[in-house]
């Protein structure tokens, strides 16, 4: 087992131990999310994948929060919000926005990208860059730079067709 499940399920029987009862369903949740991932693809899980089950159920909290909101259901709105902290403490730090614009912006430099028509390369080589820091990488926020700083160059009209 890989060092990330194991923690969770550490957690989980202290959780247990100490009878917190939120804490533990929280647990829960997330070891079931992981086994089932781990049937899934008929292999233990990498600390990697196990992130990315974790963001996951990240990304459904979010959206539990904004559908309890929206119903003016306050109370589910504060347990969605507790696990979503829960959820986070188990997921690497995210990376700064200065070191992900810095990144984005030496890949367009270097694969000589002159507009929208470069957004896969970019896109491809910024998420295997961000990825390798180990920190969580965001790849809606990595994908809205990337197209800013693409729209925000001047078209390179010069450029020779290869």
């Amino acid at each position: 087992m890989t060092a990330l499940p194991e923690r969770i399920r550490k957690d989980l029987i202290q959780a247990m131990k100490a009878k917190e009862t939120l804490r533990v369903g929280t647990l829960r949740m997330m070891t079931a999310a992981l086994k089932n991932k781990e049937i899934e693809k008929r292999a233990p899980l990498s600390d990697e994948e196990a992130v990315q089950v974790l963001k996951t159920q990240l990304k459904q909290r979010a959206e539990s929060i904004e559908q309890f909101e929206r119903g003016g259901r306050s109370d589910l709105v504060e347990k969605e919000r507790q696990e979503k902290i829960w959820i986070e403490s188990y997921l690497p730090e995210p990376l700064s926005a200065e070191d992900m614009e810095k990144v984005v912006a030496d890949v367009i430099r270097e694969v000589g990208a002159v507009g929208a028509k470069d957004m896969g390369v970019v896109m491809r080589e910024s998420m295997r860059r961000l990825q390798a820091t180990g920190k969580m990488v965001d790849g809606k926020a990595v994908n809205s730079l990337v197209r800013r700083k693409l729209q925000s160059l001047p078209e390179n009209a010069s450029k020779e067709p290869e």
